[in-house]
C-alpha cells in the first residue's frame, strides 16, 4: 500500500490501464482498485485463448447466428443520430457549404487591444469608423447576405435541436429522435453524471459531454 501512496495520479492511471481496469476516480479510489485487483488471482491461459477464438468466430458466424442487439450495444453509445427528412438533410449538407466561405465577423479595433479580440461581434458606430465605412482592410460587416438555409436555422451540424438542461427531470421532456440535450454550465459534476445517465437510460444524446479521464 506506501508503494502506491509515493506514486503520482498519473502513474498509477498506467498501472490502471495496463491491468485493463477504469481509471477514473480519486487517488484513494485508484489505489483501492489496484488492490483489489492485485488480490483477484491471474486469468489462466486456456480462458484468454477461449476468448480469442470466440472473436476469431464471430465475424464467419455473425450473419448464421441470431444475435440480440441489446447484446451487442456498449453501456454508452456517444453518437446517436437524429431521424432526418430528406429535405432537412439537403439544407444541412448547403448550410455546410456555404459556412466555408462565411467571412470571420471581428470587432471594431479587435486587433488592438485583447480584450476586444476575445469579445463578439459588435455594430461599429462613429463618422469616421473605416469598418463602418466598408474598408477592405477592416473586415467584413455582418449583413443579411450572409445568412444561412432557414429550415436548418438554429440546429447543431449533427442536424439535432439543441436543448439545454440543468437536472435529469429535463430531460424526460426531449425528443431523442429529433432533440439533444446540452448541459448547462453552471450544472454541477455530481447533478451532471446523473444527468448522463439517465441519458443513457433514454437514448438521449449530450453534445457538450465529458470525457472521463
Amino acid at each position: 500500500m506506501s508503494d502506491y501512496e509515493n506514486m503520482t495520479v498519473a502513474e498509477l492511471k498506467e498501472l490502471l490501464k495496463e491491468a485493463g481496469l477504469p481509471v477514473s476516480g480519486k487517488k484513494a479510489d485508484l489505489i483501492s482498485r489496484l488492490q483489489e485487483g492485485a488480490d483477484e488471482p491471474a486469468p489462466v491461459e486456456e480462458e484468454s485463448s477461449e476468448e480469442e477464438f470466440v472473436e476469431d468466430d464471430f465475424d464467419e458466424d455473425y450473419e448464421d447466428e441470431d444475435w440480440d442487439d441489446e447484446d451487442l450495444v456498449e453501456e454508452h453509445v456517444a453518437k446517436q443520430k437524429p431521424v432526418l427528412s430528406d429535405d432537412l438533410k439537403a439544407a444541412l449538407a448547403l448550410r455546410a457549404a456555404q459556412k466555408k466561405g462565411t467571412p470571420s465577423f471581428r470587432r471594431t479595433e479587435w486587433f488592438r487591444y485583447k480584450r476586444l479580440s476575445r469579445s463578439g461581434w459588435r455594430k461599429p458606430h462613429g463618422m469616421d469608423n473605416k469598418q463602418r465605412r466598408n474598408y477592405k482592410y477592416r473586415g467584413s460587416l455582418v449583413r443579411i447576405g450572409h445568412g444561412k438555409v432557414k429550415a436548418a436555422s438554429g440546429l447543431h451540424p449533427s442536424g439535432f435541436e439543441e436543448v439545454m438542461v440543468h437536472n435529469a427531470r429535463d430531460l424526460d421532456q426531449i425528443d431523442a429522435e429529433t432533440q439533444a440535450a446540452r448541459i448547462g454550465a453552471t450544472v454541477g459534476g455530481r447533478k451532471r453524471e446523473n444527468i448522463h445517465s439517465r441519458a443513457d437510460e433514454l437514448g438521449i444524446r449530450v453534445l457538450n459531454r465529458r470525457r472521463e479521464r
